[in-house]
């Protein structure tokens, strides 16, 4: 049994990469639509990653448990195919076979990425590692999930990215990974349309995440002192906003007709009318039509 503020209660979801910024806001977002929650990532109680952040997955299960939905952390390294399969084979077990939304948002990449240097002069290993973290983890985790949707003729994948159209995104590898997650979302659509299940793409705008607002020396009760040192940063959202358009998505009973396309919170949120934590409306996108395409140009044709 639903209801209108807890849409998605009963169903199951796996956020995958749910540690910090917008997989934890996702995470948190459809606990609070009632959803039980299984997040994972590499930064738990006791072991953390080799982003050496404080943030765990306990952390976010329990604001998951605190927002009115269950969340449940399982250390995972979705880089490995046996530590996959055995958290999908642990929530087929422990919920009958149930999964009904995959988030793929494992990222991991920002220390990998090199924004000064052309292909041909960047460190090659390094490159391609930060593809393997950024795409190789989530074709390993739909690979292992997606039987438990498929077995159920129902569900959604949901592949977060960075930007939905065809713009370069800056630097070589950083660009192909985000453009890659995209046709990710494209290629499970085509693949899973004949069984009920949908699969799409979704960027958030200028993500107010915990290492961002580490880079500008801010916290979110006072965020906005660092428009003074970037004045695109008024126009930010939180990791909610990002999660309250997923968990939109999740609640459509006609999600089958956006699957295969590139979404982004920017166009979500006046379709189906939720805000940001602040009770605001960031769209990132008329921000860069009105102040940065002169300089930049367009953001460019939908993928």
């Amino acid at each position: 049994m639903t209801t209108d503020a807890r849409p998605l209660a009963g169903r199951v979801a796996l956020v995958a990469g749910g540690t910090r910024g917008g997989g934890r806001g996702i995470a948190v977002e459809l606990g609070a639509a009632g959803a039980t929650v299984y997040v994972t990532g590499r930064s738990g109680n006791g072991e953390h990653s080799v982003l050496a952040r404080p943030e765990t997955i306990e952390q976010t299960a329990e604001q998951v448990t605190a927002a009115g939905g269950l969340g449940i952390a399982v250390r995972v390294d979705h880089s490995r195919p046996g530590e996959v399969k055995s958290l999908v084979d642990r929530i087929g077990a422990e919920q009958a076979g149930r999964l009904d939304i995959l988030v793929n948002s494992v990222w991991g990449g920002d220390p990998l990425t090199d924004w000064e240097h052309p292909l041909w002069e960047q460190d090659l290993d390094t490159g391609l590692r930060l593809l393997r973290q950024a795409v190789e983890t989530h074709v390993i985790t739909s690979r292992f999930a997606l039987p438990l949707m498929v077995a159920r003729e129902s569900g959604l994948v949901v592949e977060v990215t960075d930007g939905n159209t065809a713009r370069y995104r800056g630097t070589f590898f950083y660009d192909l990974a985000k453009s890659a997650v995209i046709r990710l979302a494209v290629a499970q659509a085509a693949e899973l349309k004949p069984h009920g299940v949908a699969a799409v793409a979704i960027t958030p705008g200028f993500l107010r995440s915990e290492a961002v607002l580490e880079h500008f020396g801010v916290t979110e009760a006072n965020w906005t002192d660092a428009v003074a040192q970037d004045p695109n940063f008024a126009h930010s959202e939180t990791p909610a906003y990002l999660g309250r358009a997923v968990a939109a998505l999740a609640a459509d009973p006609d999600i089958m007709a956006k699957t295969g396309r590139a979404l982004a919170t920017w166009g979500l949120y006046r379709e189906y009318g939720f805000t940001d934590a602040d009770g605001t409306r960031p769209d990132f996108a008329a921000h860069w039509a009105k102040s940065l395409e002169e300089q930049y140009g367009p953001l460019g044709d939908p993928l």
